[in-house]
């Protein structure tokens, strides 16, 4: 816009001016050609391109023949200035840029008609002015892109960090899910179909109850997946049931011939547990009751459920082998390198709980899970 300004009024002072003389029709001619071109720049690019080039040759040859026909077109240098600092690399703008200063100088003597040094120094001066300015405001607008281009791509790592996060906690609940409810049913399934398989001739009628119990089991199991498919709370919570019913109907699905289940509660909640809450001890005790089951060689369960003024604990207790928690190679037998303790000790931790082992070599195991409940203030909390 700029440019179109000087060039307009660079054609109104000539015609004010110097309408008698017989070049008028030329110059008019020559700026409306200069204005045309400058309306047909092309896009500029990251690199010099030969057609802007060509363009920029095109456009100050014209200009520079106004110039020598009338002076005072001499004032659209300073557009044509930038112009060539957009479309020239910095060293052929600069000897670019003082051709056309000396352009600019000569043509402001031919206009005076004498030896003046203010032109002399005036046009240098307000080139290498312009020139700063660009530069300047050329080096701030590279730094404002790089730190765009920075930002942008921190948010793309920052996004892809969130997304390998996301899979990573869907991968670790869905292998607890998997642990608690499908294997732990499948390992039921097993250990009774083996019965069935050793009891078919003896006796079938315990046969067949075995394999209705795995029949059972594996319905179970078929519901359980479908529910943590869809994120819903497990199967024995489903009908409105509590948290004390399912770990009931829990220690008689896993009482077996080799295992006897039993829950006792103590105490009595002041207010409803949240269903977060009973969903996760429920799991709990499904997948602590797989451990005991697979590795403890126990023959007596216990689940205690016990509810205080401000939090809730659930136990479960076995009368098997046992370990020491701080041997790696008993941890390791206990299959803590699972999906077992680690899956249980992550539950406790979601609900903001603490997860207790306690054992010894051939003295049992007991699991101590204690659950804070939410929204207590004072002394309680």
């Amino acid at each position: 816009m700029s440019f179109f300004l000087m060039l307009g009024s660079s054609l109104a002072r000539f015609l004010m001016r110097h309408t008698a003389e017989g070049i008028a029709p030329w110059v008019v001619a020559l700026a409306v050609a200069l204005a045309v071109l400058y309306l047909g720049e092309p896009a500029a690019g990251s690199r010099p391109s030969t057609r802007r080039q060509v363009w920029l040759g095109a456009v100050l040859a014209v200009w520079v023949a106004l110039v020598l026909l009338a002076p005072s077109f001499a004032w659209c240098a300073l557009p044509l200035f930038y112009l060539s600092l957009r479309t020239l690399r910095p060293p052929a703008a600069a000897v670019l840029i003082s051709l056309l200063t000396v352009v600019v100088v000569v043509a402001q003597l031919r206009l005076a008609g004498r030896l003046e040094f203010d032109l002399l120094l005036a046009p240098p001066a307000v080139s290498a002015f312009a020139v700063a300015v660009f530069l300047q405001m050329d080096r701030q607008a590279r730094r404002q892109r790089e730190l765009i281009a920075d930002l942008v791509r921190t948010q793309r790592e920052l996004a892809a960090t969130e997304r390998r996060a996301g899979i990573l906690a869907e991968r670790q609940r869905l292998s607890m899910e998997i642990h608690d409810t499908l294997a732990q049913g499948l390992s039921s399934q097993q250990m009774l179909l083996q019965a069935a398989d050793r009891t078919w001739e003896v006796d079938p009628a315990a046969a067949h109850g075995h394999v209705r119990a795995a029949t059972a089991i594996a319905e179970h199991n078929l519901t359980e997946a479908r529910r943590f498919v869809q994120d819903l709370a497990p199967a024995d919570l489903a009908g409105g049931a509590g948290l004390e019913q399912a770990l009931r109907a829990l220690a008689r699905r896993e009482t077996t011939d080799g295992l006897d289940v039993r829950c006792h509660v103590d105490g009595t909640p002041g207010r409803p547990l949240p269903d977060r809450v009973q969903s996760a001890l429920v799991r709990i005790a499904q997948g602590a009751l797989a451990n005991v089951r697979e590795h403890s060689g126990a023959t007596t369960a216990v689940l205690t459920l016990t509810h205080l003024d401000d939090r809730v604990v659930l136990d479960i207790a076995d009368d098997g082998r046992g370990f020491d928690p701080a041997a790696p190679e008993a941890v390791a037998a206990t299959g803590t390198r699972g999906h077992g303790l680690p899956a249980i000790r992550t539950r406790a931790r979601q609900l903001g709980g603490t997860l207790t082992v306690e054992s010894a070599p051939g003295e049992g195991t007991v699991l101590s899970v204690s659950v804070p409940l939410p929204g207590l203030s004072g002394p309680a909390a």
